[in-house]
């Protein structure tokens, strides 16, 4: 028994073994690559604004055009540090699912968190329309917090569902189970609506096609705090994560509680999915093929890696991808998760047709 560990234990660092010098390379591309899209978010759009004018902005100096600085700090500033936080979060919250469920699909959209949380903001939003929107609107903070607690206690909900059924159901299995309670959510949502006023429907409607722009400063008090807990929960649990690839008996063999680490893991996932979902919309397949394009750019299992690199790389792919959308258009009728879609359902495919367990519903 003792032999079969260590040999499972020799696999798996030569299966996450990357050469120190892969790393350093890799890691400042990826820094520069957030760092140019950050910048271009700010400078690219309807009115363009050179770099001098974002600098000014930013750092607070005396600009050619007063209108420049209040476009950035106002509208593209809230929403860039929102694609970048969004993309961070539910790229290392899709990693932590797909290790933990063991199915190389798995993320907060595919499982069904995604869905539920849309729930949980759905019932605030019916909420509000029975109290009354000019109640909430004395206390913004309270009515925020309701959002975030909202869409938390919905994805918990769905959550807890997917870990009482995955010990007994396979990959395949598990993924249609948490794609139909996505349905039965999106059914449960279109109920509850119909209870609300026209003009809180439309502003749910406009919501669920997820977007960063409807991020503003006045959110970031709630959501920059729960991702930052959430992230570096993720990275605590890199070591028991790694473990975890080559099963349970091996995890516990190392003296790791499987317990403790399952609800540290789940518990950050839901605080990177729920926030974001609350306050951008349902974001979908970011944290889907955000680690599988990790672990191919950096040829490693190793979350000590792997964490960081989800981290930087779902951000240079969420501002790409809404830099991409609000490119100076002539007709705007770009929405993220079209252009999220162009770029994920190629990875999904190849993920598919890679992975052998993926080919049928057995075990």
């Amino acid at each position: 028994m003792n032999k079969s560990i260590a040999t499972k234990g020799q696999v798996a660092k030569s299966k996450i073994h990357l050469s120190s010098r892969g790393r350093l390379f890799l890691f400042p591309v990826l820094a520069v690559g957030v760092i140019l899209f950050f910048l271009l978010e700010l400078g690219i759009g309807s009115v363009h604004i050179p770099i001098s004018g974002v600098v000014a902005a930013l750092f607070g100096l005396e600009s050619a055009n007063d209108t420049w600085a209040k476009i950035i700090m106002e509208l593209r500033l809230p929403r860039t540090i929102a694609a970048a936080i969004g993309g961070a979060a539910l790229g290392t919250a899709g990693l932590q699912l797909q290790t933990l469920f063991r199915n190389p699909l798995a993320g907060p959209w595919a499982l069904g968190l995604t869905a539920g949380a849309q729930l949980g903001v759905a019932l605030v939003v019916t909420t509000a329309a029975i109290v009354g929107s000019g109640f909430l609107e004395n206390f913004a903070f309270f009515s925020n917090l309701s959002i975030v607690g909202g869409a938390m206690l919905g994805c918990v909900m769905v959550l807890l569902l997917i870990v009482a059924i995955a010990r007994k159901v396979s990959t395949i299995t598990l993924l249609i189970f948490g794609l139909m309670l996505g349905y039965l959510a999106q059914g449960l949502i279109s109920v509850i609506l119909h209870f609300t006023n026209q003009s809180q429907t439309k502003i749910f409607a406009g919501w669920n096609d997820g977007s960063f722009s409807g991020v503003y400063w006045e959110h970031f008090p709630i959501l920059l705090p729960l991702a930052i807990i959430g992230l570096i929960s993720g990275w605590l649990m890199a070591k028991p994560l790694n473990a975890f690839l080559l099963g349970e008996n091996y995890a516990r063999s190392l003296g790791i509680s499987i317990r403790r680490t399952r609800t540290i893991t789940l518990t950050s996932a839901v605080l990177l999915a729920a926030p974001v979902t609350a306050y951008c919309g349902p974001i979908l397949f970011l944290g889907l093929i955000v680690p599988h394009l990790a672990r191919g750019l950096f040829n490693t299992s190793d979350h000590k890696i792997l964490i960081p690199a989800v981290m930087l790389l779902g951000g240079v792919i969420a501002l790409a991808a809404d830099l991409f959308v609000h490119l100076p258009w002539e007709r705007h009728f770009l929405h993220l998760n079209a252009v999220n879609a162009l770029i994920g359902a190629p990875v999904v495919m190849w993920v598919i047709l890679r992975n052998k367990r993926m080919h049928g519903f057995e075990y």
